[in-house]
């Protein structure tokens, strides 16, 4: 199979691997640990200078080498700027080569721990690190990489929603009675009236590293164009409307103190939430021939993942009737 369609990466063997890393001239000296990344393949090792690095193989055809480029610029651009990110490494005078078909970086290891979802000390901090990123970003434009709109994350995952097997035959009526009309909500979404900028794209907890209160961004794979509030609505945990609004208001706290947030962007945590439950689906339906989602999340193939499926789509319908979250409302305390 031709390396550019090999979507399962059935070719990307330890071998390979070593003589792809030997033609930028880093010598692993370990085995290859492979790390949770799925849509990628991603390995952390130690080299001849006894340091640690990962190298990063990117999926066939899902970027082009432009979108890439333009996401390693983009985090040399913070680091350049003192906003922790991590970077890939100029190896031979570049950051993405290629070796048999397979495009691929090396990064430095960073470690750290796992970001405490809802903390409210903590989120003003995060805040405050999404603030400085965004005041970088806001420096400079895409002009490869994806922009934010419904049509990508809502109709397109709906064509592959429909083709999928996947959803059971007793399920199809209920699942569909609900995704139409949450589908028809989310399309109705209007990001023309919000600055555009450059982002994160996917910035929740788990891109982000703790170590020595330095907080690090990390996987920019999905960085892309679209409103501030994208970078920052997937750090609320909880269904609870007062505790939202408490993790929202820590939050923007710690990031106006680097950035102006537009507080008419509240109104559009509903639709981006709505917009990530279909378009997760659609992306696991997509992968679905690739043996490693498989292994990783068995559960998408059952009847019961479907049923919360339906139960979710419905409380995201109802949660957008609802008022927007807003940094000031009257609540009584």
């Amino acid at each position: 199979m031709d390396a550019g369609s090999d979507f399962s990466f059935s070719g990307l063997t330890p071998d390979l691997i070593a003589n792809a890393l030997a033609s930028v001239g880093v010598d692993p000296t370990s085995g290859l640990l492979a790390l949770n990344s799925y849509e990628n393949r991603v390995y952390q090792f130690i080299a001849d200078d006894q340091k640690r690095y990962v190298a990063k193989f990117y999926r066939p055809a899902r970027w082009s080498n432009e979108q890439i480029l333009e996401e390693h610029a983009f985090t040399a651009e913070l680091l350049a700027e003192d906003v922790p990110a991590v970077a890939p490494l100029v190896l031979d005078g570049a950051t993405l080569h290629s070796f048999e078909g397979y495009r691929f970086s090396v990064f430095p290891s960073v470690g750290g721990r796992a970001v405490e979802p809802g903390d409210v000390d903590q989120l003003e901090r995060i805040g405050r690190q999404i603030g400085r990123l965004h005041a970088v970003a806001r420096q400079g434009e895409f002009k490869h990489r994806k922009r934010l709109t419904a049509e990508d994350h809502v109709s397109a995952s709906l064509v592959t929603l429909r083709q999928t097997p996947l959803i059971p035959d007793n399920l199809q009526s209920a699942f569909w009675a609900i995704a139409e009309p949450l589908s028809d909500l989310l399309l109705e979404t209007d990001f023309s009236g919000f600055d555009q900028q450059r982002l994160h794209g996917d910035c929740h907890i788990g891109n982000m590293l703790l170590r020595d209160d330095l907080l690090t961004f990390v996987d920019f794979d999905d960085a892309m164009t679209g409103p501030a509030v994208q970078d920052l609505w997937m750090m609320l945990a909880g269904d609870d409307r007062q505790q939202r609004w408490q993790q929202l208001d820590a939050l923007v706290s710690g990031y106006e103190e680097f950035c102006d947030f537009d507080e008419r962007e509240t109104q559009l945590i509903e639709p981006l939430r709505g917009f990530r439950i279909i378009h997760y689906m659609a992306w696991l339906a997509r992968r679905w021939e690739d043996a490693a989602f498989q292994r990783a999340f068995p559960w998408f193939a059952e009847q019961r993942y479907w049923e919360q499926q339906v139960l979710a789509l419905k409380e995201q319908y109802a949660a957008l009737q609802e008022a927007p979250l807003e940094l000031r409302p009257n609540f009584n305390f």
